[in-house]
């Protein structure tokens, strides 16, 4: 079943405008704080009332504006996991997850409890209070409870905020195995680049209440469709350009030009390469092959930042054009003396898009 979203909703200093779809499996919906991720699964789940337009998944009608239709929450069979999980604090898990189920009979419902704790690894938890028990086993409950009434649509809004690197790598792996047999469309909102990429196969970008890219994530990684779709999406390398050639542009800022597999139709827009696309290089004997000053760089886990300038010396660490991010393995090309380096940006990853 397809899920269809056109609606609008309008507050003070603020307006959701959203037309999309999704069908079964993971769509990421994706955005910074404030853009109207959550409000977008607060009108889908029926907790807001939209101004306008019309919400359905295949036949059936969740909103409808024109034709005062408005299922209240319980009828639409949509659960919704909070990031804060939202567990009633006065009950045991067991509770907190059958809690949904009063509608059933006694031994369907034990039967469903039973099999939900079993599935999601929490049994011997299920006496305990949510304060007994970890972050972790806790969204596990909260997972269990939202699936325990057999939606059809799962809204997950932000379910790994919470939690601590570590922890939240292995979450990711086990939330994908409990949901591999879901036959529902799922809906995954957060801010977090690599959370999307690892669980999602389709992305929905919002900006500021408004819809900038929908489809694989691949396809909108690889070619943004637009400057904020691709910032969004965490490219820290987007410059103003001008088409020079059928696969080239000339970057004035830069004062380069880049060679890249697209081909280009429009004269103006804006070049962009994400920072770890950017690779360091033993000389400049390929496209795309320069030398740069390095102005400033930062270390974090497993890769170090360069912040570089093209043509000549920084004046300090804040004067630089681009950044690239370097595995720690190929520093060592880089010692502390090193006031220049060789990249190479592959023009596989040079995209170029006009707004």
């Amino acid at each position: 079943m397809v899920l269809s979203v056109n609606i609008e909703k309008r507050l003070p200093g603020f307006s959701l405008d959203m037309s999309m779809s999704c069908e079964k499996g993971i769509t990421g919906i994706v955005g910074a704080s404030g853009s109207g991720k959550s409000m977008l699964l607060n009108c889908i789940a029926g907790l807001i009332k939209p101004d306008e337009g019309t919400i359905s998944l295949g036949d059936r009608v969740f909103f409808n504006k024109a034709d005062n239709i408005n299922l209240p929450p319980q009828n639409r069979r949509a659960s919704i996991l909070f990031q804060n999980y939202a567990l009633f604090p006065h009950m045991t898990i067991k509770e907190n997850i059958a809690f949904a189920l009063d509608g059933l009979a006694v031994r369907e419902k034990n039967r469903r409890v039973s099999r939900l704790l079993e599935q999601f690894h929490i049994s011997d938890f299920a006496g305990r209070y949510p304060s007994q028990i970890s972050g972790g086993q806790q969204q596990r409950a909260a997972l269990a409870r939202a699936l325990a009434v057999e939606p059809d649509i799962l809204l997950l809004d932000e379910p790994f905020s919470a939690l601590d690197q570590h922890l939240k790598q292995n979450l990711m792996r086990e939330m994908l195995e409990m949901l591999s047999d879901y036959e529902g469309c799922v809906l995954f909102v957060t801010h977090n680049m690599e959370e999307a990429f690892r669980m999602c196969e389709r992305l929905t970008v919002i900006e500021n209440g408004h819809i900038e890219a929908q489809g694989l994530k691949q396809d909108i990684f690889n070619r943004p469709p637009s400057c904020s779709a691709a910032k969004i999406t965490g490219c820290k390398n987007i410059v103003t350009a001008i088409k020079s050639a059928e696969h080239e542009v000339y970057v004035p800022d830069w004062g380069v030009s880049l060679k890249s597999e697209m081909s280009f139709e429009g004269n103006e827009g804006f070049a962009g390469i994400r920072a770890n696309h950017i690779k360091l290089a033993e000389a400049q004997d390929k496209e795309n092959c320069f030398t740069a000053w390095i102005a400033d760089r930062s270390e974090s886990t497993f890769s170090n930042t360069l912040y570089l300038k093209f043509g000549e010396k920084p004046y300090d660490k804040d004067d630089f054009q681009l950044q690239c991010e370097i595995n720690k393995d190929r520093m060592k090309y880089v010692d502390g003396k090193t006031e220049k380096v060789n990249i190479h940006i592959d023009p596989q990853h040079v995209f170029f898009t006009y707004r």
